[in-house]
């Protein structure tokens, strides 16, 4: 089991931390994998990501697995950052049909990538027409694009 949420959401903050004093000046942005995606999207609720300019979420876990629900959601109302959400279609921690309209509530706060096929970890079908690593290399283009659309607004 990882550490709870107290323990998490606070090595969040330190990561962020370290990362705006070892890249100082750079845009940072902050985020995570799965639970990673959830510990960061709460510290930024609770205010404690200080030089961050946007929150990327690898398949966010917005239930468990095969139990649609949404309240773990429910913090991301208090997150003031743009927020990038990559999201598998076969995804069985987050069902789309729930997710859209969360980031449609959060409006021009959230940006929803829908990668087609994928899993939870990004895994696609045999039978697409892509391979995983086809995948991580839309993941990494999409995450920068993104960043890059965040550095040119906050420049203007």
């Amino acid at each position: 089991m990882p550490d709870g949420p107290a323990v998490a959401t606070a090595a969040v903050a330190s990561a962020v931390r370290a990362a705006a004093h070892a890249a100082a000046g750079l845009p940072l942005l902050a985020g995570g994998k799965s639970f990673g995606a959830r510990m960061s999207s709460q510290a930024a609720a609770q205010k404690v990501l200080e030089h961050v300019h946007g929150l990327v979420f690898f398949g966010f876990p917005l239930h468990p697995p095969n139990k649609p629900d949404t309240k773990r959601a429910e913090h991301l109302a208090k997150v003031a950052m743009p927020m990038l959400f990559l999201q598998g279609t076969r995804d069985t921690l987050a069902d789309l049909k729930l997710l859209r309209p969360i980031c449609a509530d959060l409006g021009s706060r959230a940006t929803l990538h829908i990668v087609e096929t994928a899993d939870h970890s990004f895994h696609v079908l045999k039978s697409a027409d892509r391979t995983d690593g086809d995948v991580l290399r839309e993941l990494a283009q999409t995450t920068a694009s993104w960043g890059e659309t965040l550095r040119t607004e906050a420049q203007r």
